[in-house]
């Protein structure tokens, strides 16, 4: 172990007076202790590493190196085992759920019950009235406004427009390519031409 040495102000021996013990003390301020000369080379010189110490902190430095991954895995395992052990939870209040609606189901006034509102079933001799629009007004959706009165209203016959254009297409003696003339118009400059 290395020694450090003492500052001056501190005792020389074990029982010895101080050396500045004679001299009367300087009148200072109640409140401010008195200051302390520390030799700051000599604490340094004192503060030595030594060989065990530097092999120890090289340790705990591995050892900060080795455990940080692990810890990191384990509260990552932990995370995941809370979620599925909640998973686990919620799948176990599904499963009591679905075989409390099956337990219902072995009740015959609740099989009757749903007979009648989801399928219509009747006894026999029943009369079953189905009321159409059953809801409030305020409930009813508003009829939308059309989005254009010229495409609900046609002003021709479009069976009779279509029977025209198959037959105007399939009279017509050429068939216009890009010259800017439509089928069944017909031109004086290019319609026989291509003959």
């Amino acid at each position: 172990m290395v020694r450090r040495p003492t500052p001056p102000s501190s005792v020389t021996g074990a029982g010895a007076p101080r050396k500045d013990a004679t001299r009367p003390l300087p009148r200072q301020d109640a409140a401010r202790p008195p200051r302390r000369q520390v030799d700051v080379r000599a604490w340094l010189a004192g503060s030595r590493l030594s060989g065990f110490t530097a092999i120890m902190l090289a340790l705990v430095v591995i050892a900060v190196f080795v455990l940080v991954p692990t810890i990191g895995t384990y509260v990552g395992q932990r995370q995941q085992i809370a979620a599925l052990e909640q998973s686990v939870q919620v799948t176990k209040d599904q499963v009591a759920d679905l075989k409390r609606q099956r337990a219902r189901w072995d009740d015959p006034a609740y099989i009757t019950t749903q007979a009648r509102e989801r399928l219509y079933f009747t006894r026999p001799g029943e009369i079953v009235y189905l009321v159409d629009d059953d809801l409030p007004t305020t409930d009813i959706p508003k009829e939308k406004a059309p989005v254009s009165g010229e495409v609900e209203a046609t002003r021709t016959d479009w069976m009779s427009q279509l029977v025209r254009s198959v037959a105007q297409a399939g009279l017509a003696k050429t068939a216009a390519v890009g010259d800017g003339v439509t089928p069944g118009q017909g031109s004086s400059s290019g319609a026989g031409a291509g003959r």
